[in-house]
Parts: C-alpha cells; sequence; structure tokens
C-alpha cells in the first residue's frame, strides 16, 4: 500500500468528492519579522475549495475557490487586475496531453506517464508578450495538475492542486489561459504527488523580439534522473520506501535499532573521510509494482556525498540520467559548424539529482539563470539543482564534443554529443576535464543591471528554517510539515525578505512560485536556488503578484514529505 503523505491525503479527498470539494481546516498563520503590515501569527480560517472543480472549458472559471479569511482569492479581483497590467497579447494555442505511454530511452524501452509519445515532451516556445492558451487533457490514472516553473503567472494558473486550483481528475481536461510577461527558460511539470518523477516535463521557453543576444543556431538540453519502469520500479514506490525512514525498510544498510555510519539526521556518513567505506548496492529486487504501487529494488541512495553541495549528494539511487530523454549509451547528437555560435539552455528536471556539466574543449558564456540576464562571465563548468536554469553561449570548434552532465556525487554521468566535423562521437564513459576546471555558481554572478532589484532594507522578513532528514523522513520548514492552511503573510507592495536557514545536514534547492527573487550584494534574479546544509540564505523579493504561492523544496521526495509551505498575500 502507497504511503501518503499530507498533500496525497489532499489530493485523495478531492478525488472522492467527485467535483473536488475540499475545505482547508482553519490554522494559524507563519510567523515573520520586520516592519511593515502585520507579521504576526494568529489564528486564521483556512482556504475554502468547495467551488472549485476539476475541469472546465471556460477559460474565466477554470478556478472558482472562495477567498480564505484575510487573504486574497487565488481568482480574485487583485490577481485580475495584476494579469491585466500584463497587457496580455495574441493567443498561443497548445493542447497536451498526459498519457500513459512507452519510451524508448535509447536502446531501454519503458513503460511510463509523459506529454504524449516523446521524452522530455514537446517544446512549448511563444514570445514575450503573448496569451498562452494551453488545454490539457488527462489520460492518466490519476488526477494531474500543470506547474509552470519560473514564470510570474495569474495565480488560478499555478497549478497546485488544493491551493490553486483542484486536481484535473482522471479523464478530464484542464483550459490554462495567462499572459506570457517576462522572456527566459522555463520548464512545465505537474505538482501532483510525485509524478514529475516520471516522463511529466517538458520546456517552456519564451522568447524575447528585442533579444539583445546574437547566435546562430539554440539548443535546448533538460537533464533528468530517471527511475519510472526501470524492475518495476515507480516514483510512488520510491517515496513509499523514502517515507517509512531510515529503520524502516529494506535494503537501507542500516539495522532498525541501529544508525551505524549514521549521522544525526540519517544520512549515510560512512564515505566522508574517516568514516569508513560506503555501503554497496541495493537489495534484491522484490515483486513489480504497478502504477503508484510499492514495487522494484531499494532505491534508498547510501554513501553519495559532494563537497560542492555541503556533504549528502542525494537519497535516491536512480538507475539511469538522461540528457534529453536520451541515455549516455544512445545519446542526442546536435549538429552545427565550426564557428557557429550556440545558445544552450540547461534545465534540471530531476527529482533528486544535481548536475555538474561541461562541454568538453568549450569554455560557456553564462547570460542568463533562472530566465534573467546576468552580467556574462565564463566558466568550464555548471552546477544545476533541481529545478534550475542556465543559459550559456558556447563558440563551437571542429569535431565531436561530449555535453557531460555529471550527476553530482553519484557516480554517473549523462551525455549528450555536439558535433560539427568529423572524429569518432564521445561514448558514455566521456569525461572531459573542464569538469574539474573552474566552475561558477549562482553566488559569484551579478544580475544585469537592467534586471537587478533596487537597493532598499526589507519591509517584512520571512525566516523558514529548513528541517527533518532522512531518519524518519520529517522534512519540512520550521518543523512543520506541509498544511495548505497555514499561510505566511506578506503585503502587496513589500519588499519581502525569505532567509533560509539551513539546519538539515542536507542540501535543499528552494523554489518560489509567482516571483523572482534576488540573491545577495547584487546577485542574479532567481526563483530557485541552493542551500547548502549549515548555510544561511537570505533573499529578496518584491511582492508584486497577488495570491497564495508556494514555497518549497524542489527534491519532489523532500517536498512530498512535508518541505513545502505557502505565502499568502494579505487581503
Amino acid at each position: 500500500m502507497r504511503t501518503p503523505t499530507r498533500r496525497t491525503v489532499l489530493g485523495a479527498a478531492l478525488a472522492a468528492a467527485g467535483t473536488g470539494l475540499l475545505t482547508a481546516c482553519s490554522s494559524d498563520s507563519g510567523s515573520g519579522s520586520g516592519s511593515g503590515s502585520g507579521s504576526g501569527s494568529g489564528s486564521m480560517k483556512g482556504m475554502d475549495h468547495s467551488s472549485m472543480n476539476h475541469s472546465s472549458t471556460n477559460p474565466t472559471a477554470s478556478t472558482n475557490p472562495t477567498a480564505p479569511a484575510g487573504y486574497l482569492s487565488p481568482n480574485g479581483p487583485e490577481v485580475a487586475a495584476a494579469e491585466a497590467r500584463r497587457n496580455p497579447g495574441p493567443e498561443r494555442k497548445v493542447a497536451l496531453t498526459a498519457t500513459e505511454t512507452t519510451l524508448d530511452l535509447g536502446g531501454r524501452t519503458v513503460r511510463t506517464w509523459a506529454y504524449g509519445d516523446r521524452l522530455p515532451g514537446r517544446e512549448v516556445r511563444a514570445t514575450v508578450g503573448d496569451t498562452l492558451a494551453l488545454t490539457l487533457a488527462n489520460h492518466l490514472p490519476q488526477p494531474t495538475s500543470l506547474h509552470w516553473h519560473g514564470l510570474a503567472l495569474r495565480n488560478d494558473m499555478d497549478g497546485v492542486p488544493g491551493l490553486t486550483q483542484a486536481a484535473v481528475r482522471a479523464g478530464a481536461s484542464f483550459y490554462y489561459r495567462f499572459a506570457l510577461g517576462h522572456p527566459g527558460t522555463y520548464w512545465l511539470h505537474p505538482h501532483s504527488g510525485v509524478q514529475q518523477d516520471r516522463g511529466l516535463y517538458a520546456p517552456l521557453i519564451v522568447e524575447d523580439p528585442k533579444e539583445p543576444l546574437r547566435y546562430d543556431k539554440e539548443w535546448v538540453v533538460v537533464l533528468d534522473d530517471w527511475v519510472d519502469g526501470i524492475d518495476g520500479s515507480t516514483p510512488d514506490a520510491v517515496l513509499a520506501e523514502l517515507a517509512k525512514g531510515m529503520g524502516g525498510t529494506a535494503g537501507t544498510g542500516a539495522d532498525a535499532g541501529s544508525t551505524g555510519g549514521m549521522d544525526h539526521s540519517g544520512h549515510d556518513m560512512s564515505g566522508m573521510p574517516g568514516m569508513g567505506s560506503a555501503p554497496s548496492a541495493p537489495s534484491a529486487p522484490s515483486t513489480p509494482g504497478t502504477a503508484g504501487t510499492p514495487g522494484g529494488p531499494a532505491r534508498m541512495l547510501m554513501g553519495a556525498t559532494s563537497p560542492l553541495l555541503g556533504g549528502d549528494a542525494g537519497d535516491v539511487a536512480h538507475p539511469f540520467h538522461l540528457v534529453n530523454g536520451r541515455l549516455a549509451t544512445a545519446p542526442e547528437t546536435f549538429t552545427a559548424k565550426p564557428g557557429d555560435r550556440i545558445r544552450i539552455r540547461l534545465i534540471n528536471a530531476g527529482g533528486d539529482t544535481a548536475y555538474r556539466v561541461a562541454l568538453g574543449g568549450h569554455e560557456l558564456t553564462v547570460t542568463h539563470t533562472d530566465g534573467f540576464p546576468v552580467e556574462q562571465a565564463t566558466t568550464q563548468a555548471l552546477l544545476l539543482g533541481m529545478g534550475e536554469r542556465y543559459d550559456v553561449l558556447v563558440t563551437a570548434k571542429d569535431g565531436a564534443f561530449p555535453l557531460t552532465a555529471l550527476a553530482e556525487g553519484k557516480n554517473a554521468t549523462a551525455l549528450a554529443v555536439l558535433r560539427t566535423g568529423g572524429g569518432v562521437a564521445p561514448d558514455a564513459s566521456a569525461r572531459p576535464a573542464e569538469l574539474d576546471g573552474k566552475l561558477v555558481t549562482a553566488a559569484q554572478l551579478k544580475a544585469d543591471p537592467s534586471v537587478r532589484l533596487s537597493v532598499k532594507s526589507p519591509d517584512r522578513t520571512v525566516q523558514l528554517e529548513l528541517t527533518g532528514g532522512m531518519a524518519k523522513a520529517d522534512w519540512a520548514f520550521n518543523g512543520r510539515p506541509y498544511d495548505p492552511a497555514q499561510r505566511y503573510p506578506v503585503a502587496a507592495g513589500e519588499r519581502v525578505r525569505l532567509e533560509f536557514r539551513n539546519s538539515s545536514a542536507m542540501w535543499h534547492p528552494v523554489h518560489l512560485h509567482g516571483h523572482s527573487f534576488a540573491l545577495p550584494d547584487g546577485g542574479p534574479r532567481k526563483d530557485t536556488a541552493i542551500v547548502l546544509p549549515g548555510a544561511t540564505l537570505a533573499v529578496d523579493f518584491d511582492a508584486d503578484n497577488p495570491g497564495l504561492w508556494m514555497v518549497h523544496c524542489h527534491n519532489v521526495y523532500h517536498a512530498e514529505t512535508g518541505m513545502m509551505t505557502v505565502l499568502g498575500y494579505r487581503a
């Protein structure tokens, strides 16, 4: 039986009601600090979802939530006014089908869920100012949704079931319609359970009609860790295994009553200097399971460490790592001419893996991160946490070159090939020297002056401590697992500081919906940022997009076991 999470229970309530009825219970708000309007805590009614519908053909009635007491509704007049200020332009119509399908990863066939019959899903490309009008048809056996990762869009289109919309039930459809207000590299995926760790993702590219960069070709590169359909595994089975904690599952490499080489949070430290040897491969496979049913071999990862990530590299032993849906043994080849200037848009769509990326024989010029321009910087390698995106320019040399994505700390690589001439193609073992060369992190970059936030003291500070560990699978913010009725209040027009303090023993890529924040000291504008264990990261954003917005770890398994919360605009 699948181990339920808090959001799973909410989803089940929606499905059981048939029409998507859900009423959030009353809860106290989160606390904030600083000057400005009321950031204290107090008891507040939760959001009433009783009038939400799973599906709609009317673009103005895709959701109809009742406003939570004291907070703006996801489809209230303030949200409509913010959308009008984006000056919605011509429609870009897209039809998307989420379905069960068989995919060829390059010599390995898997049964999975995807958008259509391809991996990644077909790229959605539009121009800033367009109105994206996308119909999602759900042919899956479970409810689903669509989140537009990185976009500042209208709140009722953000795609979070139980918060901004009802889940799209099996056999139904949902009409997403919103203005595209900023160019950049984005992507789309479900916000329903661990569905993102199947094949349900696709790039979303918003072009700038006044694009200042000059290049000859563009290459969209999507990185992913893969487990679904391998020896009976599913992401739901992985979640069920992880949710038992370190002592409650076979094949973890530790007895239930002993932490062995574990740290206080249950992370394996045996691969660290002075801590002994790392555990070996997982235990023998169990009986394969169906979608949503535990099955396959144990996938809890032990002994994966990375100094770049501050120690523990990940929780899940994904058997494969992909570039654009292809195994390293059968990589995608991108063709160009020597001397071509190529814009590479890198997207990490993984569930549990950071990737260190390099292009053999080339330097990378970083131009954007998370859709926003930066002061250009050259590097040999980049590190991408889950959900992060980087745009780089390269001037292609003559030959065949490996674009290698090292699964950081996991002793595995993904591969694609850039070919501009003759020569033997690099194989799956290719590890370009650039991977161990100069590496630029987001903290070293500066925002381009055109998008830099003005210098201003925050009106409000929201303190979010990243808590929990693998021992009890109790990931959370401030020790409180996700509850959609619990909100940290903000007010329109405020400069808000989010202070992430990581008291856990693992790194977390934290993601803010509906906004971009600025890293300290003129740092880049981003929506996803890595917070290392023991570190504190303070980021600022302007509260200019009303609604109810999630903040969460973009490790899908951490999020589903509780590391999510909500920022709510005061009414």
